[in-house]
């Protein structure tokens, strides 16, 4: 299903094209200062983060799932989006019914602020989990 496969981040890092290597390290930066607690794993040859449980993940679409491109950038999920509030409408689900995202095509599209507070949010969904 997967046109590639790393053994570790900087195999992954590597592999990326300038613009999404450069979003993509922004956003790392961002979830590992604002998850204090957390695990970093490549899954799916992708960064997931965790706790307790699987809190978001970094997937440039370079990195495919299947055989073709399906979006441009850097798609930033948060595998419970199903139990998060979002207000407004921040996050999309397209048909998925668990893990919402956000795509970036650029650093300047990433609004900080709210990253951060769904990120909290996330993080304190994760605490409510049995480990």
């Amino acid at each position: 299903m997967q046109n590639v496969k790393f053994n570790n981040v900087d195999d992954f890092l590597d592999f990326l094209p300038p613009n999404e290597l450069q979003i993509t390290l922004y956003l790392m930066e961002l979830v590992e200062s604002s998850i204090l607690q957390h695990k970093r794993k490549l899954s799916y040859n992708v960064p997931f983060y965790s706790n307790k449980r699987s809190i978001c993940f970094i997937w440039p679409a370079s990195v495919l799932w299947g055989k073709q491109k399906t979006y441009e950038g850097v798609r930033f999920g948060f595998t419970k989006g199903y139990l998060m509030q979002d207000e407004i409408n921040y996050l999309e689900q397209g048909d998925r019914k668990q893990v919402f995202w956000r795509d970036f095509k650029s650093i300047k599209d990433i609004d900080v602020d709210i990253i951060k507070a769904y990120l909290f949010e996330a993080v304190e969904i994760d605490k409510s989990f049995t480990k």
